[in-house]
């Protein structure tokens, strides 16, 4: 347990030298020590649509992430360089992520669900000069998306980039075929840029890697309608890494072998599926792309024995055409209350560390408990304070600390807090102590346990993934037929909240559900897409007394317009 102050709502956990489990707090470090550890071991498997089988073990992992390094050495690439990411999970992405940490740049992950305006955005404020994509994701060709944005990448050759729209890009690498975009080489083109890049200076380069130097960039939705930029230290990520494997249990003996089809470019999958696995010397069953039936014949081939899904998508599989004739009985560590545990091959009892509180700021978890711990232990709540966290709950508007057992807005501080926003002083950011205020809902009770009781702002959590409902009605109010919009999250059985948009139409303007529907789909991210569109006339809407919206009236009168089965 941590340690209470009174019986006020604050809370530490033990001191962070005292977590046992941890390694070097660098990715470099922690790439070099899983790999001195088990070499020889399959650290990756990834299966192609042709039938053709990609294995590596530790080290061809080390060996693919220095070729990347080279190579981004020899794009120009120098301290705290900012390299994109927009791939999905495959073995270039995971070489390039812990290559660019050992060329002594920054990671930054980029969404493979980005639509081009969305896209536009992340590569401005994120500030790349090298971009790493994979070309062909679903039925989008980002090399065609690209050459969209900035018609210059059609019109230059490698290395040659000078855009006054992106000013810091200057190269661009893709797996897949090649394009006619000469600005764009090939994912073997660009690992031959590296090849007469002395291997020594990236080993010494990586060795400069300290753990505050900055890491990682990753984005999340916040209260305004775009994408925040969240920078994270070597030091936040790398203890996630090896705080996963010890939350899960797992360790060298246990052969993990993990299966997910969540992107990696979102913090929580990088840390539980990459971080959880690699730190035990398991390996990482690639999925790129969620398809049911083809993740439980890939589980079974695989011997898939740790699954990492959301809620719907343990819907679906369940759903799936081959549910009752695949052998899933690898399975070890799947949480007792999944679908997948009450298939018949599947004989494992077991409890997920899925009782824990975290955000991207902090690069996941703060709070947890470790798997397997007793129902009656947890009690409800979202887990204890990790090594080196402190909790407090603050009164929203006056920032004081309320009693045990009173809600307020759940703020934390600790070793893996970001080193801040893109674009916002830090002092903006935290409170006058350090503190991260979440914008989350919650108490502490007098077992120092935290209870998060929903957000206090408006971000919808949808199937494991934030929407920013601003961001949603910003994009609706370009429809010529909107004249208000106003998007809620509806409770939802797999979903935990499912998008609706609600929406009064202009005087005389004719428009329907799936009309809108499809014009967001060219402007937004498929998660962020409401599933359903509730038409509303104005009078019906609430204000308040500044003429804005009531959230929480709006929510309960959509709910009740979807229960009794009204038309939106």
């Amino acid at each position: 347990m941590g340690t209470a102050t009174g019986s006020i709502s604050i809370v530490s956990g033990p001191p962070l030298s005292e977590e046992p489990g941890l390694g070097p707090l660098t990715l470099p470090g922690f790439l070099r020590e899983v790999t001195t550890r088990y070499g020889e071991r399959e650290a990756l498997v990834q299966r192609a649509a042709d039938g053709g089988v990609t294995r590596w073990t530790y080290t061809e992992l080390w060996e693919r992430a220095v070729e990347v390094a080279c190579a981004l050495r020899a794009c120009g690439l120098g301290k705290d360089g900012r390299v994109g990411i927009m791939m999905t999970n495959r073995a270039e992405w995971v070489a390039a992520v812990f290559g660019t940490s050992l060329a002594g740049g920054v990671a930054v992950t980029l969404s493979t669900f980005s639509t081009p305006p969305e896209l536009d955005h992340l590569l401005q404020v994120s500030g790349v000069s090298v971009l790493l994509f994979e070309r062909a994701v679903a039925k989008k060709d980002f090399a065609d998306v690209l050459v969209g944005l900035e018609p210059e990448i059609g019109k230059v050759g490698p290395g040659a980039l000078r855009s006054a729209r992106y000013p810091f890009l200057r190269h661009l690498a893709m797996v897949g075929e090649p394009t006619r975009a000469e600005a764009i080489e090939t994912w073997a083109a660009f690992l031959e840029r590296g090849r007469a890049e002395p291997r020594e200076l990236v080993e010494a380069t990586a060795a400069t890697v300290r753990p505050s130097d900055a890491a990682v960039i990753f984005f999340s939705s916040g209260s305004t309608s775009l994408p925040k930029g969240i920078l994270s230290a070597h030091r936040g990520v790398a203890v996630q890494l090896w705080r996963f494997a010890r939350m899960y249990g797992v360790g060298p003996d246990d052969h993990v072998r993990c299966w997910t089809a969540n992107g990696y470019f979102w913090s929580g999958n990088f840390g539980m599926a990459i971080g959880t696995t690699l730190a035990a010397g398991g390996s990482l069953v690639l999925q790129s792309t969620f398809l049911a039936a083809e993740a439980l014949d890939l589980m079974e081939a695989e011997r898939v024995n740790l699954p990492i899904a959301w809620p719907h998508q343990w819907a679906q599989l369940e759903a799936a055409p081959n549910w009752d004739e695949v052998d899933l009985g690898a399975m070890r560590f799947v949480d007792r209350e999944t679908p997948l545990a009450r298939h018949p091959t599947v004989t494992a009892r077991w409890s997920e560390p899925g009782h824990a509180y975290g955000t991207t700021e902090t690069f996941t978890i703060t709070t947890c408990f470790p798997a397997d711990t007793p129902p009656e232990v947890i009690a409800g709540s979202s887990g204890a304070a990790l090594p080196g966290v402190t909790v407090k709950v603050v009164d929203p508007l006056t920032g004081a600390v309320v009693p045990r057992g009173e809600r307020g807005e759940i703020c934390v501080k600790g070793p893996t807090l970001m080193l801040g926003y893109l674009g916002v002083p830090l002092d903006e950011t935290l409170d006058a102590e350090g503190f991260y205020r979440t914008g989350d809902g919650g108490s502490l009770d007098d077992e120092d346990r935290l209870f998060w009781t929903g957000r206090l702002t408006d971000i919808i959590k949808t199937g494991g993934a934030n929407v920013s409902p601003r961001e949603v009605d910003a994009a609706l109010a370009g429809h010529p037929a909107v004249k208000v919009a106003h998007t809620v999250g509806v409770p939802h059985e797999t979903l935990g909240e499912m998008v609706v948009a609600c929406v009064v139409p202009r005087d005389g303007a004719t428009t329907d559900a799936e009309e809108l529907r499809g014009y967001l789909r060219e402007r937004l991210a498929s998660y962020k897409v409401p599933r359903r569109v509730l038409f509303f006339r104005e009078d019906e809407i609430t204000l308040t007394g500044s003429s804005k919206i009531k959230s929480s009236d709006l929510r309960s009168l959509a709910s009740g317009r979807l229960g009794d089965g009204s038309p939106g």
